[in-house]
């Protein structure tokens, strides 16, 4: 990377905070040349310190705006190092990678209209700790070398043995070294073979190839230095094997000798790109750990790491509490905390005018002049509480047929709720009507202790739970909440909404209510306990707008993600 840093794009860096990503942090810092910028960016950075802006001090002391360069603008030519990069908000990224992509910062704002070039290399710091935890795709996708340190103990780490002046020799060389056809088409095709579907990474594996070249004072790129680049760029995207080719049943037929006058087969030719890529491939495939390559064959890897769902409820705006999330204009009214710092700067480009407008009226002020349309209001933006709410079919139906592992699969969904914090409460309906055992809750233990207590038998007055179900799950909408409506049912109701049979009845009260709970914009889940799965679950099921899960199919992975896709 630091041969060719804007060329590659940078470096995802996998490690938890200690000794050794400190000294790979420093062996990076020390072999920048001197004077190269270096500047880390926070985690919750503004987009005025981003991008730049007005600078408030200087505007107000001018009478003029004066414009402020971000931290983009001054990492011009160097290295940005990104802080806790799994957590970095989306808008955040969006920026980042704008100015990456365009190779300048595009400010038009408070103002002012100008552009200042930034091109900088990337060290994404990654911390996370589970599968769920990682970076962006955006951001992983323009960013070369993908490294993990977290297997890497402070005794197992070593140390660099090129200096700066190689650095600077190797960045001399680099605009002279170029690669042929043969060896483009042998890094796209080896990423083709690995399934790799961005085309960066065969245009980052080729940077990387020259660079390595440049790096041994070489001024062609050779098979070893393509390995090297296959090695380091294409290993770590790879996202499957490619096929194994069976070994022929016989020999071929020897070829018919050719006369001497004969040209020559123009085939050998070309075959050398063929060679040459598997050559590559097969380095690229020596550098994937071996459990890697088990998890590959079985087409079990997932290469782009999704941020975890179902954590938290909806993201909602908030006049007082939670997380900044901009200004609006406004008065600090009802409680609304006013933003002086932005106020000044609404008030900064307007001052010259407004003393020429007093002075106008016979008056002086040596004030800074604030008007009403200035003030600014500091809004937040806070994650609701989630509150999964159970309804469970203890009709005598469910209970013949699979009511004890449904409520397995209830104890399941706890437990997983309960890691994610979120609250739950519990509906169950039989006989005549559906009734509430536990109200919303964030206790495991009494959660359980009612879903033991639940005891099977009667009619399965399907609606008069949807209903109940959609009445708690409302109040907590109505709350601020974000509720998650989970109906356990085998589809088969036979009692209609005030308590009368009638399986015809019943069933248009159900698919009414199913209708309700899709008007009223709840996310829900619809888990049939039937032995086989029936079609009046789906019909239940595409009624509601819920998600259908047969339970026969469903195990406690499967039950997890459903809950998190509906989150």
């Amino acid at each position: 990377m630091s041969v060719d840093p804007t060329g590659t794009g940078g470096i995802a860096l996998r490690a938890l905070a200690g000794p050794v990503r400190d000294q790979w942090l420093q062996i990076m810092h020390d072999l920048q040349p001197p004077g190269t910028p270096l500047r880390r960016i926070p985690l919750h950075i503004s987009d005025g310190r981003l991008l730049g802006g007005l600078d408030l001090a200087a505007t107000l002391s001018a009478g003029r705006p004066i414009a402020e360069r971000g931290l983009l603008a001054e990492s011009h030519g160097g290295i940005v190092e990104l802080a806790m990069a799994e957590r970095i908000a989306a808008g955040t990224a969006a920026r980042l990678t704008m100015a990456f992509d365009a190779g300048e910062v595009v400010l038009e704002r408070d103002g002012l209209a100008m552009r200042s070039p930034s091109r900088f290399a990337i060290v994404a710091l990654d911390e996370g700790v589970g599968e769920d935890e990682g970076l962006l795709n955006a951001l992983l996708d323009r960013l070369a070398f993908h490294v993990d340190l977290t297997a890497i103990r402070v005794h197992d780490a070593v140390g660099c043995d090129v200096g700066v002046e190689e650095i600077l020799a190797a960045r001399a060389r680099l605009p002279d070294i170029q690669l042929n056809d043969d060896q483009i088409e042998a890094l796209c095709g080896t990423a083709l073979a690995l399934g790799i579907p961005s085309l960066r990474a065969a245009i980052f594996a080729a940077r990387a190839a020259c660079a390595a070249a440049a790096l041994e004072d070489r001024t062609e790129v050779t098979d070893e230095d393509l390995a090297v680049a296959g090695r380091l760029v294409l290993a770590p995207r790879a996202t499957m094997l490619p096929p194994q080719e069976p070994p022929p049943d016989e020999p071929p037929p020897p070829e018919p000798e050719e006369p001497e006058d004969q040209e020559p087969d123009q085939g050998e030719d070309q075959q050398e790109p063929k060679e040459l890529e598997d050559r590559v491939l097969e380095a690229t495939k020596a550098a994937i750990p071996a459990d890697l390559l088990a998890q590959l064959q079985l087409g079990r890897l997932q290469r782009s790491r999704a941020r975890a769902t179902g954590k938290a409820g909806a993201v909602q705006n908030a006049p007082l509490r939670g997380r900044p999330a901009g200004v609006l204009r406004g008065e600090p009214r009802a409680g609304l905390r006013l933003n002086v710092v932005e106020t000044l700067r609404a008030a900064a480009p307007w001052q010259r005018l407004r003393r020429e407008e007093i002075a106008r009226l016979g008056g002086t002020s040596t004030r800074i002049e604030i008007r009403q349309d200035d003030f600014r209001i500091t809004r937040f933006k806070h994650r609701s509480e989630t509150t999964t709410v159970f309804v469970v079919d203890a009709s005598g139906s469910s209970a013949l047929h699979r009511l004890a592992e449904a409520k397995g699969a209830v104890e399941l969904l706890l437990a997983d709720c309960y890691v994610r914090r979120d609250r739950v409460a519990l509906v169950a309906f039989r006989g005549q009507f559906a009734e509430v055992l536990l109200p919303p809750t964030r206790s495991l233990v009494r959660a359980k202790r009612s879903l033991a207590s639940l005891p099977g038998g009667g009619g399965t007055p399907l609606a008069s739970g949807i209903d109940l179900g959609m009445m708690l799950a409302d109040s907590v909408k109505r709350r601020g909440g974000t509720p998650i409506l989970i109906l356990m049912t085998d589809g088969r109701a036979n009692v209609a909404r005030d308590g009368t049979g009638g399986r015809a009845r019943a069933n248009e009260d159900a698919l009414s209510a199913a209708r309700l709970v899709r008007a009223s914009e709840i996310s829900a889940l619809v888990i049939d306990t039937s032995p086989r799965p029936q079609q009046q679950g789906r019909d239940l099921a595409t009624e509601m707008g819920a998600r259908y899960l047969p339970l026969p199919h469903a195990d406690a992975t499967s039950l997890s993600h459903a809950v998190r896709a509906v989150g």
